[in-house]
């Protein structure tokens, strides 16, 4: 096994519960021929409780699968008929209940059946990984471990893995690699303590901030205003998160905390709350049965009132002056002002805070190998922002950790035990750091740990940092407002944006031509990566400003219907464009170009960034688009014109514009047209521009980046990276296989065929029904016409032969003649004023 290199060929999961489907899922996410085994089915067929389980994947959202086909790749198997097939496995994974009876017992049965090399990891959130290897053959259990998943697979970043006694150190390491670059996870290796590492953690914060939630009387939408967003957490916040997670699996969590940790300071915490308890006897477990802490009636959010027994509508108010003294102040202010305050409020967040810090300190050296360990787990398993250590220390390690002494001195924290005497070493050095440069801190031996030498944390030339590291991203070649123009030393150039949301304006469309006249002359290739997701929310038509986030959950619809499904892809038309309507009008900042009647402006921005996506393609230098997360409008239509993509499987890409009543102008019908003409067959583009006409007048955004290849804004040759943080390592090496193969830019398309007048009319046809049977506006019909005559390629005969300036220019115009329009101004200013889309 040493001397092997580890090769996952075909993967099998044990269970096919919740998580034992989903983790199926991701394996055939990432190109894995899996088997899914559970007990036979009552039924004639025996595979009918996987089929069943199979089938439900289909239907969950978020998706488990990064595209529905996926799902063949899933082999229904049951532990009667087919043990023997797990002889052909490199992996096994069990994930069936959490119960150690129940998993000791499949060992046994399951153990004479693995091949010679075969690794048989567990899934368990919490149970004993030494407990669970003695019902293994001794022969075996080097060939054994935990590999911990959090929910859902495919996209919580964490797996912790747990070493049993016997586990073998190569093979540990074979998963590690495997784990990260094949399945994209964030591997943290723990100790063989209950619950492990985050779960340890994240729940004792659960546990603690319904402890002071019901000591300050606070409501459980109080608290969750009080405990999400606002101090760097996940919007589900504290209860949110436990519907989501399921009351009844936070309830066995606790209990087995209970169980196994008698002699935790804390342990008298360590209990369902009678509340908890009721929910659950009734039923209510949270989001599962759409009912639980919180529950939805008649499309208003109510919350399970403790004084009455009832739910009411949810109503949390966060005070106004916290929300001011947490949105502006720096984390030395923050924590002075909670903790000196009266305000209950703010008493309540230092309460839930100072017992995290103490509660980390204390157990640190028990359940984790050093501090990173600990707060990248609980950033990647529960999506903190900051985990406790890093909090900490951004707020003044000897400040907080004097403040937590005087409060147990004084019988306000929750347990009395001291704190460690490394949090005082640490409070006198020079840093007062966890977290350095040279490595984060290790109880165990009292000294820096770096990161792990494994050769496959090399492919992250920038890895997930942590407060206390600083990331030097290369050598600048030029600088200005808008972009950085950088280097390795590797003959690569990386060019990244530094306006907010990575918006493109003009600013940064001249530092992109610029960058490609830089690389044309020094460079062998050139790769736009973003130093943080995303990659770009689009063209920005003034100067960058300020804007919250677009919430990647939000937009999108089915990938294009077929050509006889017209009908079905109309009455998406407005579902599709409300989805996505938010997130354009963030994109395009048109409201002070409307008021101000700067039309000319607009439309010479419009042919600017026409001529960046063509001088992306033509440019005498590979061009590499690295994406991560939204690449919408402008971004997308950058990615379609540079050479090679790469992208993340999370990414979200898309041509959204008519969201808000306009087109892709920026050569993104253009592209589209181009890539019809090319798959026509005897010169007739419209078999394939139909479809491309769906992705565009619907304003598709595609859900990941295999959905992405589907819907057309991807290549067949882009590549699809698992693991964001090895992103730029493989742009890179792209960019240098285009070089070393001696790159020539393609030729300019001379002689592009049209579907023309008769595409035009076929598709108008179909939009003139749905307009008289009230499925479309007189608008959304306006939109979907202009669509279908740029991509058709106007008023010409078809098989026409025009080139790219004829389509560019046919863009330009139908983009201005829209933004002219009274509707789609009114479309435009409602969605900055209000945030909604407006449907005229």
């Amino acid at each position: 096994m040493r001397n092997q290199r580890f090769l996952v060929r075909k993967a099998a999961v044990l269970g096919a519960g919740v998580m034992g489907a989903q983790i199926a899922a991701h394996l055939v996410n990432a190109n894995i021929e899996t088997l899914l085994f559970e007990l036979p089915g009552d039924t004639d067929n025996p595979n009918a409780n996987v089929i069943k389980a199979v089938e439900k994947l289909k239907k969950q959202e978020p998706a488990p699968l990064s595209i529905k086909t996926k799902v063949t790749c899933i082999q229904p198997a049951n532990y009667d008929q087919h043990l023997e097939r797990l002889k052909d496995c490199d992996l096994v994974i069990e994930a069936i209940a959490e119960r150690m009876d129940w998993k000791r017992d499949l060992y046994t049965k399951v153990a004479p059946y693995l091949g010679e090399h075969t690794i048989f990891a567990s899934n368990t959130s919490g149970l004993s990984i030494n407990q669970l290897a003695e019902a293994f053959p001794e022969a075996l259990r080097h060939r054994f471990c935990g590999i911990h998943f959090f929910n859902p697979p495919r996209y919580m970043h964490l797996v912790e893995m747990i070493p049993c006694q016997n586990s073998d150190a190569a093979m540990l390491d074979h998963l590690e690699e495997f784990l990260v670059t094949d399945l994209g996870k964030g591997v943290i290796r723990a100790k063989d303590t209950p619950n492990f590492i985050a779960n340890r953690i994240g729940v004792f914060s659960l546990l603690a901030t319904m402890y002071h939630g019901r000591e300050f009387n606070f409501g459980f939408d109080l608290v969750d205003a009080l405990t999400g967003s606002l101090i760097g957490r996940p919007k589900s916040a504290t209860f949110r998160t436990a519907d989501i997670v399921g009351l009844d699996t936070l309830a066995h969590v606790i209990n087995t905390m209970r169980d196994t940790l008698p002699g935790d300071p804390w342990h008298r915490y360590f209990a369902v709350p009678d509340w908890l308890q009721g929910l659950i006897d009734k039923g209510a477990l949270g989001e599962k049965v759409k009912r639980g802490v919180y529950q939805k009636i008649k499309n208003e959010i109510h919350v399970f009132d403790l004084p009455s027994q009832t739910y009411r509508m949810s109503a949390g108010e966060v005070d106004e002056e916290l929300k001011r003294l947490l949105k502006y102040s720096t984390p030395a202010e923050k924590f002075a002002a909670l903790r000196n305050s009266q305000q209950p409020q703010a008493q309540f967040l230092w309460s839930i805070f100072r017992d995290l810090f103490h509660y980390c300190a204390v157990q640190l050296e028990a359940i984790a190998n050093n501090a990173r360990d600990l707060d990248l787990a609980v950033r990647w398993g529960f999506g903190w922002n900051q985990g406790p250590f890093e909090i900490w220390q951004a707020a003044g390690w000897k400040q907080i950790a004097t403040w937590i002494q005087e409060d147990i001195a004084a019988g306000k924290s929750m347990s009395q035990a001291p704190l460690p005497q490394w949090v005082m070493t640490i409070a006198a050095s020079d840093k007062q750091s966890v977290h350095t440069d040279q490595g984060s801190f290790a109880p165990g031996s009292g000294e820096l740990q770096q990161r792990s030498t494994l050769p496959v944390y090399q492919r992250q030339l920038f890895p997930d940092r942590l407060v206390g590291e600083e990331a030097v991203y290369g050598q600048t070649i030029f600088e200005t407002d808008a972009v950085r123009m950088w280097h390795s030393g590797d003959g690569i150039a990386i060019l990244s944006f530094k306006s907010k949301m990575h918006t493109i304006g003009i600013d940064v469309l001249e530092g992109v031509q610029q960058a490609i006249k830089e690389a044309e002359k020094d460079w062998r290739a050139l790769v736009i990566w973003q130093t943080e997701p995303p990659f770009s929310a689009g063209a920005n038509l003034q100067k960058a400003t300020e804007r919250p986030k677009p919430d990647a959950q939000h937009g999108g619809s089915a990938p294009p219907q077929p050509p006889t499904a017209f009908q079905s892809f109309l009455k998406k038309f407005k579902k599709s464009a409300q989805a996505t309507v938010l997130q354009v009008a963030r994109e395009l900042d048109l409201a002070d170009a409307l008021m101000a009647k700067k039309l000319a402006e607009v439309e010479a921005m419009i042919k600017q960034f026409q001529q960046a996506s063509q001088a992306l393609r033509y440019s005498m230098i590979p061009t590499v688009a690295a994406v991560d997360g939204l690449a919408l409008g402008g971004g997308c239509e950058f990615v379609m014109h540079c050479d090679r993509a790469v992208a993340t499987l999370e990414s979200y890409i898309g041509l959204v514009e008519t969201g808000v009543g306009l087109l892709p102008a920026g050569g993104g019908c253009k592209e589209f047209a181009m890539r019809a003409a090319h798959k026509a067959k005897d010169g007739d583009p419209f078999p394939s521009l139909k479809y491309y006409f769906q992705t565009v007048a619907m304003a598709e955004l595609a859900k990941g980046a295999e959905q992405a290849k589907d819907l057309g804004y991807l290549r067949l040759a882009d590549m699809v990276v698992m693991h964001r943080f090895e992103l730029l390592h493989v742009a890179k090496a792209q960019a240098l296989a285009l070089a070393e193969a001696g790159y020539r830019p393609p030729l300019r398309a001379r002689e592009i065929p049209v579907a023309g007048n008769t595409g035009i009319a076929t598709i108008k046809s179909q939009l003139v029904n749905l307009r008289e049977g009230d499925f479309i506006s007189e608008h959304d019909y306006l939109i979907a016409s202009k669509v279908a005559h740029v991509m058709c390629g106007g008023d010409l005969t078809p098989g026409s032969l025009v080139d790219e300036d004829w389509f560019l220019e046919l863009e330009r115009a139908a983009f201005m003649e829209l933004l002219a329009t009274e509707k789609t101004q009114a479309r435009i200013a409602h969605t900055l004023k209000t945030g909604k889309p407006l449907r005229n």
